[in-house]
């Protein structure tokens, strides 16, 4: 079972793995309580876009969410939607925007399903506006790895009650069970956007929320939406070329996709430290830059840097004999027994996770 990823590589799990896609809830359930019981390793198949992230775990059977797609509840007014997790993000975002309304997902999301989104915690690039992606979840349906379906969460924006579940799932990877359905909150697609290429990084607080100030190879640029009378203020205050509409990078490629997360006043430097030639995206204000590399390149006094710095480098995309994640958390053994209680068996992605867990 093979895709291209984001970078153009072919993603795999294993030749010859038999591949089971349930069409409903109940369906799933029953399988991974079968497999719990039979102690059969299972991956967890979206599109397999985000499939280089972390570890490769070894498995015996995929469980794919292609059966588990499409909108189940659009509440415009209410500015929320539910949608199923293996509903493609492009395809949730297009008919979102024919309603004026977004789910500030991953702009340059490819074939990437909702459910490998939240499940690796991938945000937008908008992510400096608008928060990450686990800050827009409202709502969490998922099955455990021992069969039960659980929730949590609730479809309005004050539910507070109840563990705060959409939050521990994103990220998971995987290891906490099969997400469903998403409820997400919504944002207005603003009336105008444009995008002002400048010499420098702006200092903080020149202009307004911006949606994003990107650095590349090839300079900065500064995304900017909202009124048009708004959008032409800040434009005029940042004195750079004014190109309309929002112009992101090209995604990264290479052998290999590495991603620097550091404090945000620690990316500059993060940035000059980063192999001479290589292709990067730094996103500032947020505290991230992804760079690609060849796969001889040594992460490790990049990784050894950024950890000293309370950050991290982790392997986003291709093959690289370095340990995807760096040194395993602090707080490893409180992650096994949160796993322990939604997948007795660990019977999911086992593996994947930092420190092999």
């Amino acid at each position: 079972m093979t895709r291209n990823d984001a970078t153009g590589q072919e993603a795999t799990l294993a030749p010859d793995v038999p591949v089971t896609t349930p069409s409903n809830v109940d369906e799933l359930a029953e399988i991974l309580a079968a497999a719990s019981r039979e102690e059969t390793p299972l991956g967890i198949w979206g599109s397999g876009s985000h499939r280089q992230i972390g570890h490769l775990p070894s498995v015996q059977r995929v469980v794919s969410t292609a059966g588990l797609t499409g909108i189940v509840d659009w509440q415009p007014d209410d500015l929320t939607v539910v949608v199923r997790a293996g509903t493609p993000v492009a395809e949730l975002e297009a008919e979102l925007a024919a309603g004026g309304q977004s789910a500030v997902l991953p702009e340059q999301s490819g074939a990437a399903t909702v459910g490998g989104v939240v499940a690796t915690g991938i945000s937008a690039l908008a992510r400096l506006r608008y928060g990450p992606t686990r800050d827009r979840m409202l709502q969490v349906q998922a099955v455990t790895g021992d069969g039960r379906i659980v929730q949590g969460g609730g479809r309005v924006v004050k539910n507070v009650s109840g563990y705060d579940l959409p939050r521990l799932y994103t990220g998971s990877l995987g290891s906490l069970g099969v997400i469903t359905e998403v409820c997400f909150k919504l944002w207005p697609v603003p009336p105008a956007a444009c995008t002002v290429e400048v010499d420098d990084v702006p200092p903080a607080g020149l202009v307004y929320r911006p949606r994003a100030v990107l650095q590349t190879q090839d300079g900065v640029r500064v995304l900017l939406s909202g009124t048009r009378a708004e959008i032409d203020d800040q434009a005029s205050r940042l004195g750079g070329t004014v190109v309309e509409g929002l112009q992101y990078p090209e995604p990264l490629e290479g052998e290999v996709v590495w991603s620097v997360r550091v404090p945000p006043k620690r990316l500059a430097e993060a940035v000059d430290r980063l192999p001479h030639g290589s292709a990067f995206v730094a996103q500032h204000g947020v505290g991230e830059v992804s760079f690609a590399a060849p796969g001889s390149f040594d992460i490790m006094d990049l990784r050894t840097w950024a950890e000293s710095e309370g950050g991290s480098v982790v392997k986003m995309a291709g093959e690289s004999s370095q340990d995807p994640w760096g040194s395993p958390p602090p707080d490893l053994d409180l992650q096994r027994r949160v796993i322990a209680a939604f997948d007795p068996c660990r019977i999911l992605e086992p593996g994947r996770l930092p420190g092999g867990l």
